[in-house]
């Protein structure tokens, strides 16, 4: 077995136009949302028919806002990001930490710590996506749901090369071959809005 778990990619697939440090990149706090309101209302539809009323969700890649559906009670919300301003600010985090991935992929939970994860419009910055994909499944329950989401909206100098040179079904395809060599099983791909009359807005999930 390969030590790279993505072979098939071309030589410089995660390089980025800007080398420079991601903290430093997101220390000014944005407080604004990254998909339009019709496109935050398909996610959140599509988060209550997938998350488990009373479980432990980890949102990986969070902000001010987790767009979990308002009539819904969890265990508890981990979020993680890269701004701690962002995170303070989020009303439905019970904890949160900050943490740059592509420094460190290693997640600070137990085995099994969570029911359900989120990773909404951030999976275009992630330098080693099976890494942490990997540790995303380690730390969730047996058939947990893992849901990536992701629009056509990005820091274009932050964002890899791959998901620059894609469209949005290569990013469809791109994340599903994330969680199927970070080892999850059953990936199906929805698309949740369809760009007409707001941004376009597509989810991969798979099971741990």
């Amino acid at each position: 077995m390969t030590d790279d778990p993505l072979p098939e990619l071309p030589a410089g697939a995660f390089a980025r136009q800007d080398g420079g440090d991601d903290l430093a990149f997101y220390a000014p706090p944005r407080l604004v949302t990254h998909i339009d309101e019709c496109a935050t209302a398909s996610l959140t539809a599509f988060y209550r028919t997938l998350l488990p009323e009373g479980g432990r969700l980890l949102d990986l890649m969070s902000s001010w806002v987790s767009h979990l559906p308002d009539d819904r009670r969890f265990g508890e919300v981990v979020g993680h990001g890269m701004n701690a301003q962002e995170l303070g600010a989020n009303p439905r985090l019970d904890r949160w930490f900050v943490q740059d991935l592509n420094a460190d992929a290693a997640l600070p939970m137990e085995d099994g710590a969570f029911d359900a994860a989120m990773c909404c419009v951030g999976a275009q910055y992630l330098q080693h996506p099976v890494a942490v994909f990997a540790e995303v499944r380690r730390a969730l329950v047996a058939d947990a749901p893992f849901i990536v989401s992701f629009s056509n909206r990005c820091f274009p100098t932050k964002a890899v090369a791959i998901w620059r040179a894609l469209d949005t079904a290569g990013h469809a395809a791109l994340v599903r071959l994330y969680l199927e060599r970070a080892g999850f099983a059953d990936v199906t791909t929805e698309l949740l809005a369809d760009g007409r009359t707001s941004d376009p807005l597509v989810a991969v999930t798979g099971r741990a």
